[in-house]
């Protein structure tokens, strides 16, 4: 039986949007543990790493240079017979870091029923049959797009940004006001479809606008935005319902036409909310749910998928059908969108840890594939010693320096390091470094079948 540590080599993809060299932390990471053949070019945008089975960019044992799939795959114990069986013989979740530099597209990830219809369809395009609900947390400041607005702020931007009203033509935007006038925060299931369905009605026209149409409304836009920031998409006789910071709106705008010039994406921005955390904050998204990220570098857990239907802010292909058509139209404001995290029981701290108010969050979405506990030990010697769990586990380290210890294995960790825990054994991490204020942070995903975790917060 293989001693069920592994340090992996984990790849980093390339993509447009990505931060440069090694202003990227996926870069950053990535080239810790590099192939021969990797090198960090400060010229070129890096935008994910991958920590997982999946075929797109698989992680590699270190030492012997085999895919984590074929490991995973000879030897069942290490997943466990019990995730092995349930997900085919690959790891459940895939573990990324992104390192946004530009704007993500606009985007949603189909639920399992429709992954399994357009990969049928479209194996190109959609390469997966998988669905992809998908948790971020925030390593630094994070900016993004996440579900429909609350109503009545996507009424007051109809009223308020004469572009945007423009765009979608008077009939439309008069039609959605009155669908909902008066019942935007109804509790009622009846209205709140009906609701549902005037928003679908109104987007649809919105992401079928000409690109005419669209290039015309950008410069009347710019020009708000440009000359009279301080006023932006403000109304004077409703200022209950204006903009908190109606320079940042603008601003933003401006910058997102920078990177996508004349993008339908612009106008979307008024139909989601605008969402910032803070390190450490957190959110999910469920398939069918639409969101885009604009800058940032985040922790990503998702289920192992690699499908995106695409319609703004992007030059590879555009979904709007599907997009349009896919989406739950949910609409709520955006802190019901974050993920509260709460303190992870199964796990034990040393004295050392508890006197330096080390922390170990766990962030527990409703579904089986994946949790994620963060852990912070907060001074040289603090230790954690975290239960057996039923299923695997990914930790990476984004800060400091320490130990990881599993059976009769130990392993040194620096930042960047990433390692695979097997099913049903211990693992324990301690604080290596030197300096009394050394914090060692890692991020450690994981399947537990058990459902203890769900029961710890109530799902």
């Amino acid at each position: 039986m293989q001693v069920p540590l592994l340090r992996l080599q984990c790849g980093v993809n390339s993509y447009d949007w990505g931060k440069l060299g090694s202003e990227s932390a996926a870069a950053k990471y990535a080239a810790t543990t590099a192939a021969a053949d990797f090198s960090v070019d400060a010229e070129k945008p890096y935008a994910e790493l991958w920590m997982g089975t999946h075929p797109s960019l698989p992680s590699k044992d270190l030492e012997t240079q085999r895919s984590l799939l074929d490991l995973v795959q000879d030897n069942v114990a290490l997943m466990s017979p019990e995730v092995t069986q349930r997900y085919g013989g690959k790891l459940p979740f895939l573990f990324k870091v992104l390192s946004i530099r530009k704007a993500l597209s606009i985007q949603a990830h189909p639920n399992k029923k429709l992954a399994e219809s357009l990969h049928a369809r479209d194996p190109r395009n959609y390469p997966d049959d998988n669905h992809k609900p998908e948790m971020t947390i925030a390593i630094t400041p994070f900016e993004g797009l996440c579900g429909f607005r609350p109503l009545t702020e996507i009424v007051h931007f109809l009223k308020a940004v004469a572009p945007l009203r423009h765009l979608v033509g008077n009939q439309a935007a008069t039609d959605f006001e009155t669908a909902v006038q008066g019942s935007a925060d109804s509790d009622d299931l009846t209205q709140t479809q009906k609701n549902k369905d005037a928003l679908r009605v109104l987007f649809t026209t919105l992401m079928n606008s000409s690109t005419q149409d669209i290039e015309a409304a950008t410069k009347e836009l710019l020009a708000a935005a440009q000359n009279s920031p301080e006023t932006f998409a403000s109304l004077v006789n409703t200022p209950e319902t204006n903009p908190s910071n109606p320079t940042e709106l603008a601003s933003i705008l401006i910058r997102l036409n920078g990177q996508f010039p004349s993008d339908i994406g612009l106008f979307v921005f008024f139909f989601l909310n605008f969402v910032e955390l803070a390190p450490g904050e957190a959110m999910f998204l469920k398939a069918d749910d639409i969101h885009a990220y604009i800058s940032g570098d985040i922790i990503e857990c998702m289920a192992s998928s690699d499908n995106v239907v695409r319609a703004g802010f992007t030059p590879k292909f555009k979904d709007v059908d599907t997009l349009t058509d896919m989406l739950t139209y949910s609409y709520a404001p955006i802190e019901e969108q974050k993920l509260e995290p709460t303190d992870y029981p199964y796990v034990v701290l040393n004295a050392t840890a508890y006197s330096s108010a080390s922390s170990c969050l766990l962030y527990d979405p409703p579904i089986e594939e994946f949790s994620v506990v963060k852990s912070e030990l907060c001074r040289p010697g603090a230790k954690a010693t975290f239960d057996q769990l039923t299923g695997p586990s990914i930790l990476i380290c984004t800060g400091g320096s320490g130990k990881i210890t599993v059976g009769h294995k130990t392993e040194l960790v620096e930042e960047g390091y990433v390692f695979f825990v097997g099913a049903n054994a211990e693992c324990i991490i301690e604080n290596t470094g030197r300096e009394r204020e050394d914090v060692f942070t890692t991020y450690k995903a994981f399947c537990d079948l058990t459902g203890k975790e769900d029961l710890v917060n109530g799902h």
